[in-house]
């Protein structure tokens, strides 16, 4: 994909005044820390507190999330069926929050409007899509119950306190639980805000030009109070002890920074065979025939930029784009601008992917073709159960962000980070929502029952970009480009004898590359 000349906002200016709003501004935030460790690996992020704020707008569409509602019996027949219609639910809230931003200033007038223009028929559509799910799901074995709860979504405003992560139900018509993923424990600390505000609608959002306003990308976010000094944060990172068993080796894969430009908004994990299935741009390094409709075959099949051959695994995640007014070629494409994510793409300056052992055991090796998902695409309205990316900046690594943007300060980056789940259910290269196959370890470092110890990828992804509030990961429309949304997706494409040599590497206490 090409991109337009490059134009630098004049960022750094305003690094200082942002941080200043971050504390007196913004719908009131104030500097607490709280803690909720995001499933294994970076420690508690810091977690701001939102003030009560009366002036709160609806902001979003917030709907059950359908895919952690899935039976871990599905049968396998089922599944390109039921990944198909997840995917055209997400694509019907889509159209829907489109509905709802075009008409938000008379929705605030007569409410009504959104329940007979918007929710109703939402729900109708989500209600003919779950029956077909459970309808598919049926025919080779039980046909879920209750699944028609999930079908209403409701309107919620930018700054909810996301509860518990698990019942968002107050404002959902009687709604099920959204945020839980099949029974695994990411560890996370409920009941604490997200601090996802931004009401301050009039904050000057300097540096946006181009026609956009305080609301960031296409209007729809981010908000200054999406950022965070990193200077004001306290140090927060804690590195697990190391047992006698521990597994100390690392092995690092080199797949470049994205250099031949692949984007795409598919994601053949989620939504395989779904063009735009992510409605959102993907970056990728590592294998280069990966797009929606990429088979097994085609992926070991596949070119890839690492520099071990051996490596054709799939590394990929939301690509980042500044607020320059400066727009890529995909303005007007799906996944792009017609997606609401606006703004120049900015390519990696450092990519480092490792894979590293368990600290209470060895490891074994990964199933070719295993695919794990880190990190949750719908946090903001999911709640944060899944959530699991870190922000920071260089130079202050100690100093780990879940739900903030980093203001970082001159001459330093700003640091995305993740930690993928290294535990394995020893059977499934893949389950019905995409999660339950793999999961994280737990306090202790150990892996639950029935789960075995697998090479941990951590991968750490910076950016050159001006300081202060003018980027954000591109995401779903109505999670509003919200930092907790990040997340990743790896699909495990070495050679057998590769990762052989990645697991002795690790389990012997050796560094490879």
């Amino acid at each position: 994909m090409g991109r337009n000349t490059r134009k630098r906002s004049t960022l750094a200016n305003r690094a200082i005044v942002a941080s200043a709003a971050l504390i007196l501004g913004g719908g009131g935030l104030v500097a607490v820390n709280f803690y909720a460790s995001a499933g294994e690996g970076w420690s508690s992020g810091p977690r701001t507190q939102r003030a009560e704020n009366t002036g709160r707008q609806v902001s979003t569409i917030d709907c059950p999330e359908v895919a952690n509602e899935l039976p871990r019996d599905m049968p396998r027949q089922a599944r390109g069926e039921v990944d198909r219609e997840l995917a055209a639910i997400d694509s019907q809230i889509t159209d829907a929050y489109q509905k709802f931003a075009d008409q938000k200033e008379q929705i605030q007038r007569d409410p009504r409007l959104a329940e007979n223009a918007i929710l109703n028929p939402l729900k109708d559509k989500r209600q003919a899509s779950i029956d077909r799910i459970a309808t598919a799901i049926g025919r080779g074995g039980d046909r879920p119950q209750g699944m028609e709860n999930l079908a209403p979504c409701s309107l919620r405003d930018d700054g909810n306190d996301q509860g518990d992560g698990q019942n968002q139900g107050d404002n959902q018509d009687g709604n099920q639980d959204q945020g839980q993923d099949g029974g695994q424990d990411q560890g996370q600390d409920g009941g604490q805000d997200q601090g996802n505000g931004g009401q301050d609608q009039g904050q000057d959002n300097g540096g946006q030009d181009g026609g956009q306003d305080n609301g960031g990308q296409a209007g729809n976010g981010p908000q200054d109070d999406d950022f965070v000094d990193i200077q004001s944060v306290e140090p927060n990172v804690d590195q697990p002890q190391q047992g006698n068993d521990a597994s100390t080796g690392s092995f690092a894969t080199d797949c470049g920074v994205n250099e031949n430009g692949k984007f795409n908004p598919d994601n053949v994990i989620v939504a395989p065979g779904v063009a735009n299935g992510a409605h959102h741009m993907h970056d990728y390094v590592g294998n280069q025939a990966n797009d929606a409709f990429a088979s097994d075959d085609d992926l070991a099949n596949g070119d890839t930029t690492c520099q071990n051959q051996g490596d054709k695994s799939t590394y990929y995640w939301p690509v980042l784009r500044l607020q320059n007014g400066q727009n890529e070629n995909d303005a007007n494409a799906d996944g792009g601008g017609k997606d609401q994510n606006v703004g120049e793409i900015q390519q990696p300056s450092e990519v480092t992917l490792n894979f590293v052992g368990s600290p209470v055991s060895k490891v074994t090796a990964m199933p070719r073709f295993l695919r794990i998902i880190t990190g949750d695409a719908k946090a903001f309205t999911n709640g944060d159960a899944n959530a699991n990316a870190s922000w920071s900046c260089t130079g202050f690594e100690d100093r780990q962000l879940k739900d903030k943007y980093p203001i970082c300060p001159e001459g330093s980056q700003v640091v995305r980070s993740f930690k993928f789940q290294s535990c394995w259910d020893g059977q499934n290269i893949d389950s019905a929502n995409h999660r339950t196959h793999v999961a994280f370890a737990n306090e202790d470092g150990e892996c639950g029952d029935g789960f075995q110890a697998i090479p941990q990828l951590v991968q750490r992804i910076v950016y050159d970009v001006p300081p202060g509030p003018g980027f954000a990961v591109d995401s779903f429309p109505e999670q509003l480009h919200k930092p907790i949304t990040d997340h990743g997706d790896f699909i495990n494409v070495f050679d057998d004898n590769v990762m052989d040599e990645l697991v002795d590497c690790i389990n012997n206490g050796q560094k490879c590359q």
